[in-house]
């Protein structure tokens, strides 16, 4: 991570897994390894490029691993490390006040499966 003065440290965080897409990303690997077309079907509303650019920013600051193995054709996996597992509970909490918020505003939700898993 390049250098950066933060005045606090929920700065510092927010500025690791902030964004649009970020989130998401770290929700779909909630529940284990994952491949590159694997997340993309998972976040179909992300385009490759900005899913490539979030994946190479969290694997920059050890939130995110990958894994490319050597085979034709080439094969690479993505993984929470255990900083990014950390996480998880935090981002359960966010979708769950988001579900509290969305019943007590009757709010629709469509289809959850945006969210990638329960």
């Amino acid at each position: 991570m390049e250098a950066k003065n933060y005045n606090c440290f929920f700065q510092l965080a927010t500025d690791m897994i902030g964004g649009k897409w970020k989130a998401m990303v770290l929700w779909a690997l909630k529940k284990g390894v994952k491949r590159n077309g694997e997340l993309k079907k998972l976040i179909p509303q992300i385009s490759q490029k900005m899913l490539t650019q979030q994946l190479r920013e969290l694997e920059e600051v050890g939130i995110v691993q990958r894994i490319a193995y050597p085979v034709i054709p080439p094969k690479v996996e993505y993984k929470l490390t255990k900083n990014g597992e950390k996480l998880i509970p935090i981002l359960q909490e966010l979708h769950d006040w988001g579900k509290e918020y969305a019943k007590e505003h009757d709010i629709s939700i469509t289809k959850d499966a945006n969210c990638v898993i329960e």
